[in-house]
């Protein structure tokens, strides 16, 4: 039996320890060179600011090139550039060094295939089969890799920005950036000069253990403080890697994923831009979400939780939207991944055509009331016990049976910490408090 190494968005744990280990990612880039580097012999590996993006590098590497594969160094990118430009590449695979929106402590490897797709089950599958095998690596003097250094960042992503729009086509707006300290921080306040904005650049300065900390997606308080306290028009907050984006309006009010997608979907339509009429999610998404795309006349499909999930639904239904309500956007026509600064430009580009104020444009749809808990626990051993007793799926069912198409309900493992979400939707918020508690009262009792 094969050790679960990959969660809904690749490996990540704490740097330095299992399994975010120099030797474990040296073999584990030793298995991928010879399972997965069969054609072009030639890899990409690009990486945020957290301080041990270079260890990690160095051991994945070096696994490589002692494989005779070469590696493209892209140096410090956001993910969705990484996904972007490696079907350019003319690579085999690709490796983002990354834990997103996670503290700097952590860090994780998010595998991606050629097309410039996230690896698919069965790939990340072979990958930890082969792990836990006595895998026979070759050694070649004759077959030794180099590292190429591939300049990427600013200059590729203005390339991407001027097929989108013009310079200047955001002047007079007044918008608060918060890069997160992380991998867009050298990149998002250039673009939005270029575009013309009047910016305020906040966590811009990263130094390695400052990614995410109190800044960024995750952490909106200042940004929000900082659009209210000068009279800025809207704050926009990306996490560490990039691929997450926050909105918060001119009073400060953060704005919810699920309304951003909502935005994009009339933005999309009224242009005609939206292709095949589809707008994806996920079932975490809200049920007043679907309500409203099916309202426009679009068609809704809701996939499980993960970004890769999404985007594989959209290359089935032929569409160029999709999202998460964490705040993954996905917009295919100028990005194979969440990319949170394009998402912000083609908002932006919506806000100032209708002339508005952003508390006057959102919410775009009313939401059914929602309640939702992480419950966190020791470690994943013990969510896996919780999760297989029986009077906890009882309960689940039970609850499942009592809503019935009347709302919704989501119990999951967090594919990434020791945590259960549960979330419960329906417009009788009485019946979800008391579901809630009952549910929460069967996991409690699991010793």
């Amino acid at each position: 039996m094969s050790e679960k190494l990959f969660g809904t968005d690749g490996i990540r744990g704490v740097a330095n320890i299992y399994p975010l280990t120099v030797d474990f990612c040296l073999r584990l880039a030793c298995i991928a060179a010879q399972k997965f580097c069969l054609k072009q012999k030639k890899v990409a590996i690009a990486r945020d600011t957290r301080i041990s993006g270079d260890m990690l590098f160095s051991a994945l590497a070096s696994g490589f090139t002692s494989q005779g594969i070469d590696v493209i160094d892209l140096g410090v990118i956001p993910t969705p550039l990484c996904t972007t430009l490696t079907p350019q590449l003319n690579v085999d695979m690709s490796i983002m060094i990354t834990a997103s929106h996670n503290p700097y402590y952590d860090n994780g490897l998010k595998f991606i295939t050629s097309e410039g797709n996230k690896f698919s089950d069965s790939a990340t599958k072979i990958l930890e089969e082969e792990t836990i095998k006595d895998f026979t690596f070759e050694f070649n003097k004759d077959k030794i890799g180099k590292i190429i250094k591939e300049s990427a960042g600013l200059d590729s992503y203005f390339t991407i920005v001027k097929k989108l729009t013009n310079s200047n086509s955001l002047k007079n707006m007044k918008i608060v950036l918060d890069s997160a300290n992380g991998a867009f921080s050298a990149i998002l306040p250039e673009v939005f000069k270029f575009l013309g904005a009047e910016t305020i650049s906040l966590s811009d300065n990263p130094n390695g253990t400052n990614i995410n900390e109190n800044c960024g997606s995750q952490h909106t308080e200042n940004l929000c403080k900082t659009v209210v306290d000068n009279h800025y028009d809207l704050g926009i907050a990306v996490d560490g890697d990039g691929d997450r984006i926050i909105i918060c309006d001119e009073k400060g009010n953060r704005l919810n994923g699920d309304q951003i997608i909502a935005f994009l979907a009339q933005y999309l339509n009224k242009h005609n831009m939206l292709k095949n009429n589809a707008v994806v999610a996920t079932i975490y998404s809200n049920l007043g979400l679907g309500e409203y795309i099916k309202s426009l006349g679009l068609d809704f499909y809701a996939t499980p939780v993960g970004e890769r999930y999404v985007i594989e639904k959209m290359q089935e239904v032929g569409g160029n939207l999709g999202g998460e309500e964490s705040g993954h956007m996905v917009l295919s026509d100028y990005s194979l991944t969440g990319d949170a600064m394009l998402t912000a430009i083609v908002v932006c580009l919506g806000i100032k055509e209708l002339g508005k104020k952003v508390s006057e444009i959102f919410p775009i749809f009313e939401p059914f009331p929602t309640i939702a808990h992480n419950l966190r626990f020791a470690d994943k051993a013990q969510v896996e016990k919780i999760m297989a007793n029986k009077n906890v799926q009882e309960s689940i069912e039970k609850a499942k049976k009592q809503l019935q198409s009347k709302g919704s309900l989501i119990v999951r493992k967090s594919g990434t910490e020791p945590v259960i979400r549960l979330k419960l939707e329906a417009k009788d918020e009485n019946l979800i408090n008391h579901l809630s508690k009952e549910l929460i009262s069967a996991i409690n009792e699991v010793k």
